[in-house]
């Protein structure tokens, strides 16, 4: 089954502004991949060049090949923490809570969340998910969010690593088990704070690493906690009407030198994922420079855009209509992404978080 496409829809830049439809297709039923690959590096690879639209297939411990000496790898280093708090309300009906960052600095026990059902937790009402752990809703914001307490005899940490739960894509149409604590974190994960994984980060293992190391690539890291803008879906058919919830993000001084030493010497800056780019893509001055330090970003990055940051895209393969398949258009065209994505299905590639990869090269 090919990608869906409107009659005589080109690429952005021979017809102005692209609109959401533009970015729908059709995934065969059993594509979703609904666990993952025994090993990591044993996912598939599709390889886009964007100056000749060829597409090669390789496996991803392929990866560190099409690497340079000089060039330069930046991974998102966020940890997802068990952020799903399933509970019921008084009256026994089923609730439950998806906490989503701290509310308030001076006080670790008020978060924002996302709430279920929404329209019957309102401010005031309890939700108990152990004897030892209920969350307090104290507040309603306008777009649906709740300020929560969580109130019980054990600290914040320690209540999430009992009750808590993965907060695994829906799509997997599945609770999360014992082998997601390990395979929905990337090997490099250090800073938790994640609603959900940076996904093509999840096909590195050491071995890979320690080969990308070994062509003369350099690797550092940033960390972008992903959170709500990630996976709302894009609504309105414009979407420049889309507005983004704002991510934080913290990049390390020595992030920043090998960037510029990177430019310095000629080398190509390979972004892990999506959530790098839109880090990167936030704190680029100019073309040789990156801004290190802590910070939050509601960027949105849809065909047309001018990147200053980035010269190649690791990435998963995303949902229809959705902000990262936008990026990716942008990053690599319309058009040549739609073509990748008919391949990749014709293929058998598996899609989405736990699915096969995609690098975008010169």
């Amino acid at each position: 089954m090919e990608v869906r496409a409107s009659a005589g829809v080109v690429g952005a830049s021979s017809r102005g502004p692209c609109v959401t439809s533009d970015f729908d297709y059709e995934l065969p039923p059993g594509r979703i991949a609904r666990y993952p690959s025994e090993r990591r590096s044993d996912s598939r690879l599709l390889v886009l060049s964007r100056s000749t639209g060829e597409i090669r297939h390789c496996r991803f411990r392929d990866l560190p090949e099409l690497l340079e000496p000089g060039d330069f790898l930046v991974v998102n280093d966020t940890r997802v923490f068990p952020a799903r708090l399933r509970g019921r309300k008084p009256t026994g009906a089923e609730a439950e809570v998806l906490l989503l960052r701290p509310a308030d600095a001076e006080e670790d026990r008020v978060w924002e969340a996302l709430v279920r059902p929404g329209r019957k937790l309102k401010p005031g009402r309890l939700v108990v998910v152990a004897p030892e752990l209920s969350v307090r809703i104290l507040d309603a914001c306008p777009d649906g969010r709740r300020i929560v307490r969580i109130e019980g005899p054990l600290g914040v940490r320690e209540s999430l690593e009992r009750f808590g739960r993965l907060p695994l894509p829906p799509y997997l149409d599945r609770d999360d088990e014992p082998l997601d604590r390990d395979r929905y974190q990337t090997v490099y994960a250090r800073h938790e704070g994640s609603v959900a994984a940076p996904t093509a980060g999840l096909h590195f293992t050491p071995e890979v690493l320690a080969e990308v190391d070994e062509r003369g690539a350099a690797c550092q890291s940033v960390t972008l906690h992903v959170g709500t803008a990630t996976f709302r879906p894009v609504e309105s058919e414009d979407p420049r009407d889309h507005v983004m919830d704002r991510e934080h993000f913290d990049v390390p001084d020595a992030t920043a030198r090998e960037y510029r030493r990177c430019r310095e010497r000629g080398g190509r800056v390979w972004a892990v994922g999506t959530t790098v780019v839109r880090t990167m893509e936030s704190i680029a001055q100019g073309r040789d420079r990156i801004r290190p330090g802590p910070g939050t970003t509601d960027l949105f990055i849809h065909p047309p855009h001018d990147f200053r940051a980035v010269d190649c895209l690791v990435t998963n393969f995303h949902l229809p209509r959705s902000t990262l398949l936008m990026l990716v258009a942008a990053f690599a065209g319309l058009e040549p992404v739609r073509r990748a994505y008919a391949a990749a299905i014709g293929a058998g590639y598996r899609f989405y978080s736990y699915g096969d990869a995609m690098a975008v090269i010169p």
